[in-house]
């Protein structure tokens, strides 16, 4: 096993050599250091300035954490009232886990072999080498547009509320929800230590608020105890309640564009199994972590996934779900354990698991705009690359702070939520499928790639059709249109035009200006005053 590890420190890339040209690490034989910029060297493990400070654990909570958000407390209702049917509800949720545990394979091989921070980012620059920096620009782009994490946000608020049953304006709500992500963004800028331990507190949190809700929902079933809320101590009157195999799947919505939105959505709740690749320069022992923790976040999360749905469908009728929106899980409560601890205690339990949700994708999405800003995509690249004076991501943190607040404050609130969990998945599809036929390509091209974790190939086809299905369908109108709603497809075309203004901006700022000012963009390298490495995108006239 000691062997292993050491192995997996080592260059992942076969008759790789270091950077001094000398072969030979350093006295105490560690693997050399890779340099920054060059993408032969993404194959290095590269460690950050802040140390390696995440073991297994808090690797594990990072990933369950993300996972386990407001998905699993707000998602089911949403999807039930798209799908139209219990049964198809459920098939959704196990559909969506096997295309997710495709997708993981693919982002464990490329996890594996380039042990780097900054996930898609470095997968798709380290593929894609031509044209010119027009990968780094589109990850970029979509990293400042589309990188927050606002629904949670939303969440944390609404549960706040329902639990002391205010009916707020809007602007409360979304003032309380701008005011969390202002203090997880402080907590994780000043207090780094700290932010680690208060994420990892919230993330044993929720675990533990899901396996409650299951046994609560089987203490119902199996005792079936009086209170007025469960049908005057009648059988729990839930939406498992059905005549026949048929009554299971009545209502159910077969629309190409409905199981797409969807499972957009049941996507979203499963986003976070891929957290921990954007922090693996802060991983101790990156490679063997990300292989364990991510194949036990992905069982952990269909298993209390798969119970917490039967759950809601054993207590909470299927019209109340359906009508519930985001608030289901306080629904469950409040039947379950009456209208005191149901409906105060527990939703704010869930505002918690929330608030937790929010701490982890900050922390990830930190990471990968630093990252971001090392290679020289972003203005001010300089001070955003810095880990002063805190001695953390401060700059990448303000990056993913002022979009998150622009989404959480100006779309309504009541279409705010599936919005956003729509317009997220719809451009990580595109870049899935990217990575997926890249992964494919690398396997024929770059032989000499050393690759802890393969991928089955057919999982990997699999998941590229499925991209390509996926983007497809959102314009396929649903059966039964929402007449009041935003355009059914609204959030494809968002998405594309996000990737097409990246493609603009690429053309404009690398190909076009140049062009005209008469110079080329070359990189160089520098070193902050934090010892953190950075690219410079420096403009070099042309010779005549």
């Amino acid at each position: 096993m000691a062997g292993d590890s050491l192995d997996e420190e080592r260059p992942l890339l076969v008759g790789s050599v270091p950077s001094d040209g000398d072969g030979d690490g350093d006295e105490r034989g560690r693997a050399p250091q890779p340099v920054h910029g060059r993408l032969e060297d993404d194959v290095l493990p590269e460690e950050s300035t802040l140390g390696r400070n995440i073991d297994w654990k808090s690797a594990y909570i990072i990933a369950i954490s993300r996972v386990i958000g407001s998905g699993i407390f707000a998602v089911p209702g949403v999807i039930l009232k798209s799908a139209g049917s219990v049964g198809l509800s459920l098939a959704l949720w196990v559909g969506g886990a096997l295309i997710v545990a495709a997708g993981l394979a693919v982002s464990l091989e490329y996890g594996c072999m380039l042990p780097r921070s900054g996930g898609d980012k470095v997968y798709l620059e380290f593929t894609y080498t031509r044209p010119r920096f027009l990968a780094s620009t589109l990850v970029a782009v979509q990293a400042v547009l589309l990188g927050f994490t606002a629904s949670n946000c939303v969440i944390f608020s609404q549960y706040v509320f329902f639990a002391f049953g205010a009916e707020p304006a809007d602007a409360w709500r979304k003032g309380l929800a701008v005011a969390l992500l202002t203090v997880i963004t402080v907590i994780h800028g000043v207090w780094y230590r700290a932010g680690i331990r208060i994420q990892n507190f919230l993330g044993w949190v929720k675990v533990g608020l899901v396996v409650l809700m299951v046994l609560s929902a089987l203490y119902v079933v199996l005792f079936r105890p009086s209170r007025a809320g469960l049908a005057d101590g009648g059988p729990p009157a839930g939406s498992m309640a059905f005549d026949s195999w048929d009554g299971l799947w009545e209502g159910s919505d077969w629309g190409f564009g409905t199981i797409s939105t969807s499972l957009f959505k049941v996507f979203y709740s499963y986003a976070g199994l891929t957290n921990l690749n954007n922090v693996l320069n802060e991983v101790k022992d990156p490679v063997r972590t990300l292989k364990s923790v991510s194949l036990s976040a992905l069982v952990t999360a269909c298993f209390l996934y798969l119970l917490a749905n039967l759950a809601y469908f054993a207590v909470v009728p299927v019209e109340e779900i359906k009508q519930s929106g985001q608030l289901i899980a306080a629904l469950f409560f409040e039947r379950v354990f009456g209208p005191s601890v149901g409906r105060r205690f527990l939703p704010l339990a869930v505002a918690l698991s929330a608030a937790g949700n929010v701490m982890v994708v900050t922390f990830a999405l930190a990471r990968l705009n630093q990252e971001i800003a090392r290679a020289g995509f972003l203005p001010f690249s300089r001070y955003l690359s810095s880990s002063k004076p805190f001695n953390a991501p401060m700059g990448g943190l303000i990056v993913h702070y002022i979009p998150s607040v622009l989404v959480i404050v100006l779309p309504p609130t009541n279409e705010v939520y599936s919005f956003i969990l729509e317009v997220e998945g719809y451009p990580g599809q595109i870049y899935g499928l990217a990575i997926t036929i890249g992964l494919i390509w690398l396997r024929f091209k770059r032989p000499d790639l050393k690759r802890p974790f393969k991928a089955w190939m057919p999982a990997v086809v699999f998941r590229a059709v499925l991209c390509v299905a996926l983007l497809a369908a959102p314009f396929f109108p649903p059966k039964n249109p929402d007449p009041h709603g935003l355009w059914y497809a609204t959030y494809a075309v968002v998405g594309v035009g996000v990737v097409v203004f990246g493609l603009l901006y690429w053309l404009i700022w690398t190909v076009i200006l140049p062009r005209l000012g008469g110079y080329r963009l070359e990189e160089k390298e520098d070193v902050l005053d934090d010892g953190t490495t950075i690219t410079v995108l420096a403009r070099v006239p042309k010779a005549e």
